[in-house]
């Protein structure tokens, strides 16, 4: 409410520029709207953090500043009224649209990703995750938080555009061992789950930072690489999605393609070092794409889409997942050449 900030129960209506609100009578709404909300010139907040104990809320600001604050029943429900109310906000603009609903389910994440970094916000007071007890099946657990709530986080943070992006840097996070899972809900799906379904945008599955939020690597882990190879000229660079060699995860790792000598590096964006952790030489190299109707036997888990191969002159397979058709088609034209 605003003048009294109270919470009401209204029923709302989604035109293409307003958004009604109807009071409930009895169970059923009035024939009048108690009120609008004009949607030319809003901005939209989804997640919106500002209240701590309600996680399901949409704020929208009008052009006049007013601030409206919805709370949806769930989750799911929030999510695809956001995405309808900011579909109709930008209704004039139909590429805008059609850019929302592609981002919806992207994989395209920040071109300088540092998790130290995410972890150090998460752990700040002000403005990090809030950590609570929390139950589950009899068994309390203090400074805790959900999955989902994690997932909110990031988005509201601006490490993440969509869930399906804020999913995946919580699966980093995970995998790292920066986050690890508490309780039964969320330790089974660590233990049973492809690496992709490992961890869950869920209320009730809980997670809790790691005793040791920074591993270090000891020298003789690390890889060395030869000065020549990395002083090629930068081609072309970003991020990609690479399975492993031997526990055929997949894990985001930032390329660098060189030429003159060409190599094409890969590095772990959670180490703040900048040293490769796996490359190799593209003479005599082979590369292609992989069509989406079909997986490779060569390929576990939880494919994306949008693969493509390389298979080095001494028989070494490397796949390799692209945000998209056209980026897939962007490294296979830039690497080519360099065969």
């Amino acid at each position: 409410g605003h003048i009294v900030r109270n919470w009401k129960v209204r029923w709302f209506v989604l035109l293409q520029d307003k958004l009604l609100y109807y009071k409930i009578e009895g169970g059923k709404k009035e024939p009048s709207p108690k009120g609008r909300i004009l949607l030319d010139g809003c901005t939209i907040t989804c997640p919106c953090l500002e209240y701590e104990n309600r996680p399901l809320l949409i704020k929208l600001k009008t052009k006049t500043n007013t601030d409206y604050f919805l709370e949806c029943c769930s989750r799911e429900e929030r999510d695809s009224w956001a995405l309808d109310i900011t579909g109709a906000i930008h209704a004039g603009h139909p590429v805008q649209v059609q850019e929302l609903h592609r981002m919806k389910n992207s994989f395209k994440l920040l071109d300088s990703i540092s998790l130290h970094h995410i972890v150090d916000r998460m752990c700040d007071s002000s403005t990090g995750i809030k950590l609570t007890r929390n139950l589950e099946q009899g068994n309390r657990y203090k400074e805790t938080f959900t999955g989902s709530a994690l997932v909110d986080w990031l988005i509201s943070s601006s490490f993440a555009v969509s869930r399906f992006e804020a999913v995946t840097l919580a699966s980093m996070l995970l995998e790292e061992n920066f986050i690890k899972p508490v309780g039964a809900r969320s330790t089974e799906a660590t233990r049973y789950s492809d690496l992709s379904e490992q961890f869950l945008d869920d209320s009730i599955a809980l997670y809790m930072f790691a005793e040791s939020s920074k591993k270090s690597i000891s020298s003789k882990e690390e890889l060395q690489f030869n000065i020549s190879e990395l002083s090629g000229t930068i081609v072309k660079q970003g991020f990609l999605v690479k399975q492993g060699h031997k526990r055929k995860n997949w894990k985001v790792r930032r390329f660098v393609l060189r030429a003159d000598p060409a190599f094409l590096h890969y590095y772990d964006p959670t180490k703040e070092e900048n040293k490769p952790v796996g490359g190799f030489s593209l003479r005599g190299c082979l590369v292609s794409a992989l069509e989406d109707n079909g997986v490779p036997a060569g390929v576990k888990g939880n494919v994306q889409g949008n693969l493509f191969k390389i298979i080095t002159k001494n028989d070494i397979h490397y796949y390799i997942q692209a945000s998209s058709k056209a980026e897939r088609a962007q490294w296979i034209e830039a690497i080519k050449p360099l065969t």
